[in-house]
């Protein structure tokens, strides 16, 4: 996945900023946001959030952004790397000290198997755990909590997840996020 198409699919999301419905709306603003779509709720270590988590990724038809302060989940990597094979755009931001320091990062494989990684070296801490999928569409998908994607979290820690479906301006505003976040990060280097 080029960083080409990785910017198509951000203009998909300042697209759907132009239609009638988002006018007032600003992704850069704090304002609320009007409810819409579903919302779904997971505990570790009772809920399998990272089944949940997978499910929704292998989901995907257009896009993945991850905003990760440690992802050491092999499921969840496998999941992002066969979506990234399966044509969907998958672009991933991590914690520079996380990933430096914990030899389980899976950053490298992320990278190797072909997915843009961005490396956040401005913040003490790019404590960020949120992956939007699909933003620009109808189904945008927005999962963000407590829940770091790594395996003490579904099996050692008490965790909580929010997966907020079917709503684009929701997505929208991370996505933008995500992307300013991306602007001031450094590509991840093997």
């Amino acid at each position: 996945m080029s960083v080409t198409r990785a910017c198509i699919a951000l203009i998909g999301v300042s697209a759907l900023l132009g239609t009638p419905a988002a006018r007032a709306f600003d992704a850069s603003s704090s304002d609320p946001i009007a409810a819409q779509g579903t919302l779904q709720v997971a505990f570790s270590p009772w809920d399998d959030i990272e089944t949940l988590i997978i499910t929704a990724i292998d989901g995907a038809k257009k896009q993945v952004l991850v905003q990760a302060y440690l992802l050491t989940s092999k499921k969840i990597a496998r999941a992002l790397i066969a979506s990234q094979q399966r044509d969907v755009s998958v672009m991933v931001l991590v914690d520079a000290a996380q990933s430096a320091k914990v030899p389980s990062s899976k950053a490298q494989d992320l990278s190797l198997a072909g997915i843009p990684v961005w490396v956040e070296t401005r913040y003490q801490n790019a404590h960020n755990k949120v992956i939007v999928i699909d933003a620009g569409t109808a189904n945008a998908t927005v999962i963000t909590g407590s829940y770091n994607f790594t395996w003490s979290a579904q099996h050692k820690n008490a965790e909580n997840i929010l997966i907020a479906r079917k709503n684009p301006m929701l997505a929208a505003r991370y996505a933008l996020n995500w992307e300013r976040h991306r602007q001031g990060a450094i590509p991840y280097k093997q």
